[in-house]
């Protein structure tokens, strides 16, 4: 895990070497930096494979200048596989990459398994590839020069004035995070999951190289069958990602998922050092009985954190800048003091269940979705079109039935947030209905011409391309990095997801369990309490918190002098918030505020 950054075109010296300090966090290894006049190809390390200084980077081989920030699992087998054509003098992953590009060019990636963000330029040609699923983050800006990074706060000296990027707000309002390819900056833009960026003869071009739609449907049919398959590429992603020159460990919380990886690690005989979170004086939010349960069922050495309201209100203004702009997540704050404390024992990897929700179907959301679309085949509807348009309602629940009636996209990512009638509402602005759509049609119309036509399938996609990739793994990789802490998530591996989207969809919901195959799959590792505990996520008492300390206020002097919101809707919002009723709306607007009153006041 490692930051990236380049300039390509004309370039201050020293403006360059100041931006590129702010990724000194990702990598406090070393430091590698290739200064010639036009270019300025940088890199900063963290050492997990190789630990040698001939494996540092910038790579270089003859015209190839290589910077790789990520994993690749299976850089082995294709270092066996490259030998006979490439005679290597490292042991790392960063030179099978040029020994690969150099076998199958560009589709060199659609061999990698991993994650990535790589920065590849052969002679007068760039290449940026983000991986497939989204963990590793890649940004650029193109103006006079074109400028790259890991991180946004890399590019933003290069901005001659802040500015806010309104689609970005839109998209962060209704998603809780920005999508693809908006920032909150005006001018920055980041790759989407799965694309790959050309930057020749100052023009660049963007494509796609991967599609979780891509994959075959309905193939495997048989839930034996679905379990087997599963069950061995899940042991085989979590197996991959056990091997490291430097210590590793895991997150622990009371749930299914962290249970399943360390149970898969001890099969492996890796016994990972565990943690779990809990909070001072909430215990409706705390997850340590049952991480100790689950530790104490699989042998675990399990460590607590206990987060105080002190705790973490003084580490709420790193966090959010750490995260460079609003990202909707109040969990990302308890998770930054969580690494900070697993940085300090010495640890330089990390094992997280990120992904298992979106693919095994473990939201039961899902299933209220599901039962929701039939209502769309009624017959006699136009009665209820009419009564849900006259009875307006701020409860997301009427938005979700007027859709149907009206005929419109019913799911939008369980990270749906503001709805368009609340935005326009709240904002100062005209915001049609079903304007958030333009944010994601693109991805919807990719399903209709796929082969896919079940809306559990389109669940899982919009979910792991926005609601994981843009939200929870932005969160992951800020907040773990910011402690120069890799972070690897082996639900997400691409051959496993790939092939859950090629089961018949039937066989993830038919029986209205959560996470069904995933329980059936790990019932010899784990017992039935952990099995079937109800999910709890990964919340906290944040705005609990935000009120004692009267933090909200900043919310209405933001407003005071941005004029942004109308004040009487946004006072419906602020008032609800002892009963707990849009909690994340109203987090979400505090998080926009500290932003605004940071870069643009």
């Amino acid at each position: 895990m490692c930051g990236i950054f380049g300039i390509i075109g004309a370039y201050d010296t020293s403006k360059a070497r100041h931006a590129l300090a702010k990724l000194s966090h990702r990598g406090r290894d070393s430091c590698g930096i290739i200064e010639k006049e036009g270019l300025f190809f940088a890199h900063q390390r963290l050492s997990i494979h190789d630990l040698s200084q001939k494996a540092k980077q910038p790579f270089v081989y003859n015209d190839i200048l290589l910077s790789f920030n990520g994993e690749i699992y299976n850089y082995k087998e294709l270092r066996q596989e490259l030998a006979n054509n490439f005679e290597f003098k490292t042991s790392s992953d960063t030179e099978v990459l040029i020994a690969a590009y150099l076998k199958w060019g560009v589709h060199f990636v659609q061999h990698l398994r991993g994650m990535f963000a790589i920065a590849l330029k052969d002679k007068e040609i760039l290449y940026l590839f983000r991986d497939r699923l989204g963990k590793k983050p890649l940004f650029f800006m193109h103006q006079k020069s074109f400028i790259f990074a890991s991180e946004i706060k890399a590019i933003t000296p290069f901005l001659q004035k802040v500015q806010m990027n309104e689609d970005a707000l839109m998209s962060y309002l209704s998603f809780l995070a920005p999508t693809p390819p908006h920032t909150f900056f005006k001018g920055i833009q980041k790759l989407a999951a799965g694309e790959y960026l050309i930057f020749k003869d100052n023009t660049l071009s963007i494509q796609k190289y991967f599609d979780l739609l891509d994959s075959p449907s309905s193939i495997i049919t048989s839930r034996d069958q679905a379990v087997f398959t599963l069950e061995k590429l899940l042991d085989e992603s979590i197996s991959m990602r056990l091997h490291s020159d430097v210590p590793m460990a895991s997150l622990l919380s009371g749930g299914i998922d962290s249970a399943t990886i360390n149970a898969y690690a001890l099969k492996h005989n890796v016994n990972l050092k565990t943690y779990t979170i809990g909070y001072e004086g909430y215990s409706k939010y705390d997850e340590r009985e049952n991480a100790k349960e689950t530790a104490k069922f699989l042998g675990l050495k399990n460590k607590e954190i206990v987060i105080s309201q002190d705790d973490f209100l003084d580490a709420s203004d790193a966090v959010l800048d750490t995260l460079d702009e609003p990202l909707n997540d109040p969990a990302s704050i308890p998770l930054y003091i969580l690494c900070k404390n697993i940085a300090k024992d010495g640890y330089k990897v990390l094992l997280s269940g990120e992904g298992s929700d979106e693919l095994f179907l473990g939201y039961k959301k899902y299933f209220e979705y599901l039962d929701i679309e039939k209502a769309s085949q009624l017959k006699h509807k136009n009665w209820l079109k009419n009564y849900f348009k006259a009875n307006y309602s701020q409860n997301r629940e009427w938005e979700h039935y007027k859709r149907i009636f009206n005929n419109t996209l019913l799911f939008r990512t369980s990270g749906e947030n503001f709805t368009d009638l609340q935005k326009n509402k709240l904002l100062k602005r005209n915001v049609k209905d079903n304007q958030a759509l333009t944010y994601i049609q693109n991805d919807r119309n990719v399903f209709e011409e796929s082969i896919h036509n079940d809306e559990s399938i389109w669940y899982s996609y919009i979910d792991l391309k926005i609601y994981q990739a843009e939200h929870f793994l932005t969160k992951l990789d800020r907040v773990s990095m910011a402690h120069t802490i890799e972070s690897r998530t082996p639900f997400l591996d691409h051959k496993l997801a790939s092939a859950i989207f090629s089961l018949h969809p039937r066989l993830r919901y038919e029986d209205n369990v959560t996470k069904s195959l995933l329980k059936t799959i790990v019932q010899p590792y784990l017992n039935q309490e952990i099995l079937n505990r109800k999910k709890k996520g990964f919340s906290s008492p944040y705005l609990e918190y935000l009120i004692s300390a009267d933090k909200l206020q900043l919310i209405q002097s933001v407003n005071n002098e941005t004029n942004m919101f109308h004040q009487e809707e946004l006072n419906k919002y602020l008032i609800t918030q002892n009963n707990g009723n849009f909690k994340k709306h109203i987090w979400g607007l505090y998080v926009l505020s500290v932003w605004i009153k940071k870069h643009l006041l």
